[in-house]
């Protein structure tokens, strides 16, 4: 059984301490899904070209883990262009094997 496709194009943040991982998932009219991945800093300038980068994809739906209080800057950033789901860890797991940011960022 196939996830349902819900938004054509997202964005899944892995929030770190000093960095996030970004991966935009954009799907075609055929249902291919195809990922872009950047790190970013997570000093203001970072984040603020977090969000240029996000509009430049018209991505306006993001998702990332409350993961500390680590989230906080970037959802002040983000909350006026973007829809924020602020997922709880446990329901956003990284699929079975060696864990990388890039997977969780997935």
């Amino acid at each position: 059984m196939a996830l349902k496709i819900v938004h054509q194009i997202c964005c899944g943040i892995d929030v770190h301490k000093t960095f996030v991982v970004a991966c935009i998932a954009s799907t075609n009219n055929k249902g291919v899904t195809s990922y872009k991945r950047h790190r970013f800093s997570t000093y203001t300038k970072g984040l603020k070209e977090l969000s240029q980068w996000l509009c430049e994809n018209n991505c306006s739906e993001v998702c990332m883990e409350s993961t500390g209080k680590y989230w906080i800057p970037i959802f002040n950033i983000l909350e006026d262009s973007c829809n924020i789901t602020l997922a709880h860890p446990k329901y956003v797991k990284a699929i079975r094997g060696k864990k990388t940011d890039n997977k969780d960022a997935q």
